[in-house]
């Protein structure tokens, strides 16, 4: 595997290629089946991985019961990081999306690899803090925004992900499904299902089965920015 792969995931970021292979040498492969769960919440956490094949999704389940869909994780991308804290907890569950293979190192080994690159140990707790302001960010969003402001930024946040430009605009390269926006954003299908709806009557988006294509992104935006079309 090329050092390089690494290079997205945030903890290995300013690393050297010799330092990567040391690295993803120290690392051992673990495949789970599609909709086999990774770790879920509340789980100890044990180890870190980078996704090399597949989709991932993390979800929370929040104190009132409501199952809210945090984001996807794509080729590439870490998850657990909390496993460089000692004697920590998932706040998040992750489930595979579509069967994946990825690179793991266990609790242990994390440390020992932290101790001997200390940058890697930086960008581990970067990741930590990173993620959480997002959720603080995300509880926010829950708490204070109108639906259809919070369907958008939904999407944009895709966007960002998965984004692929395509002719007729931005198309989400992922599987993703209204059910899955509604958890996203922590409002049942048939709000998702009337916004998405709409849009469509307006021209903004063009939406088919688990695929969201983007027409006319700035107006996307203004939505998200509840700024005027």
């Amino acid at each position: 595997m090329n050092p390089e792969f690494l290079n997205k995931a945030l903890p290995f970021k300013g690393l050297t290629a010799a330092q990567l292979q040391a690295i993803i040498e120290a690392a051992r492969q673990r495949r789970i089946p599609r909709d086999a769960y990774f770790f879920r919440q509340g789980d100890p956490a044990t180890a870190f991985y980078v996704l090399i094949q597949g989709e991932v999704k993390l979800t929370q389940l929040t104190p009132d019961g409501h199952q809210v869909l945090m984001c996807f994780v794509s080729s590439g991308d870490g998850f657990g990081v909390i496993a460089a804290l000692e004697n920590a907890e998932h706040p998040l569950s992750a489930q595979a999306v579509t069967d994946c293979l990825a690179l793991v190192w266990d609790a242990e080994t994390l440390t020992g690899l932290m101790e001997r690159f200390p940058h890697l140990a930086i960008g581990a707790l970067q990741m930590v803090s990173q993620h959480h302001q997002e959720l603080q960010n995300r509880y926010l969003e829950l708490a204070t925004e109108r639906v259809e402001r919070r369907i958008a930024h939904a999407v944009l946040r895709l966007v960002q992900q998965a984004g692929q430009k395509v002719e007729q605009g931005i198309l989400i390269n992922l599987p993703l499904s209204r059910q899955d926006l509604a958890e996203m954003i922590g409002t049942t299908l048939y709000t998702v299902s009337r916004v998405i709806s709409r849009w469509e009557e307006q021209g903004i988006v063009r939406a088919g089965r688990k695929r969201l294509l983007i027409l006319r992104p700035h107006d996307l935006v203004a939505i998200a920015e509840d700024l005027p079309l």
